[in-house]
């Protein structure tokens, strides 16, 4: 019996550990320019390839409000499906909006 209770507790701790790095993995940061702006989201050119980025829930529907093509941003968040979702965005001239769950 303390076998199978050591395996358990062993896979419990594999399978945590696995589940961490999978979150931190999807975590990132991208920087370019913002090629267009619609309501509650971004498409943002990198060096690399062109972002489908999701502001919602750091803007609400007010995106265009606060920003504007050719804008110089970073954002930081994770990808969920086809789309890149921002927990905060900083623009060039350091000015930071952040979601309230990333606020400390």
């Amino acid at each position: 019996m303390r076998f199978v209770v050591t395996v358990v507790a062993f896979t419990g701790l594999l399978v945590t550990a696995s589940l961490t790095s999978t979150a931190q993995a999807r975590s990132s940061s991208f920087s370019g320019t913002i090629e267009k702006v619609w309501e509650d989201g971004f498409r943002l050119k990198t060096e690399e390839h062109s972002l489908k980025v999701d502001s919602w829930d750091v803007f609400g529907d007010n995106t265009s409000v606060n920003l504007s093509e050719g804008d110089q941003v970073t954002v930081d968040g994770e990808f969920d499906g086809g789309e890149f979702d921002a927990f905060s965005i900083i623009k060039e001239d350091n000015v930071k909006f952040c979601t309230q769950d990333t606020i400390q």
